[in-house]
């Protein structure tokens, strides 16, 4: 994957396991659940409802805890960048107005472009994360994100 280009394009991500396995059949399960509630309602069928939604619930969460961890990696990998590359007051400007999600956008810029859209990002602070994205000219990849 690391020799493979990335951009705006196919920057996204599959974890097949757990997209394509685990996400589905926690969400099946839900709904064969919720069926057999309706059609023989019982305590037995209420709670085999009740363990599907904890199921999917904790298949939900092996995947969003890991990935708000990596967020505040990124939110700090970034603002020690920001340190590093721009002058002092944008990076300052940035740090009071960013949230996450604009740190979040910003690590694929390069750092030749970095200044630019930070100061474009912090004009327009309701920019969403694919807006910034997409105004990336020299894509910079990150291969870690899982």
């Amino acid at each position: 994957m690391a020799d493979k280009t990335q951009n705006f394009a196919n920057h996204g991500q599959y974890v097949p396991m757990y997209h394509f396995f685990a996400s589905p059949l926690a969400l099946i399960f839900v709904i064969w659940s919720v069926q057999r509630l309706i059609t023989n309602p019982g305590a037995d069928t209420a709670y085999m409802l009740v363990g599907a939604l904890a199921l999917f619930g904790v298949v939900a969460v092996s995947r969003l805890s890991p990935l708000r961890a990596q967020d505040r990696l990124i939110r700090l990998e970034e603002q020690l960048r920001y340190v590093r590359l721009l002058p002092t007051d944008l990076a300052a400007r940035a740090q009071g107005a960013f949230s996450p999600r604009h740190y979040i956008a910003l690590r694929f810029a390069s750092d030749a472009e970095l200044a630019s859209l930070v100061d474009m990002v912090i004009k327009n602070p309701e920019m969403k994360g694919k807006e910034i994205k997409s105004n990336i000219k020299t894509w910079r990849p990150d291969h870690f994100r899982v």
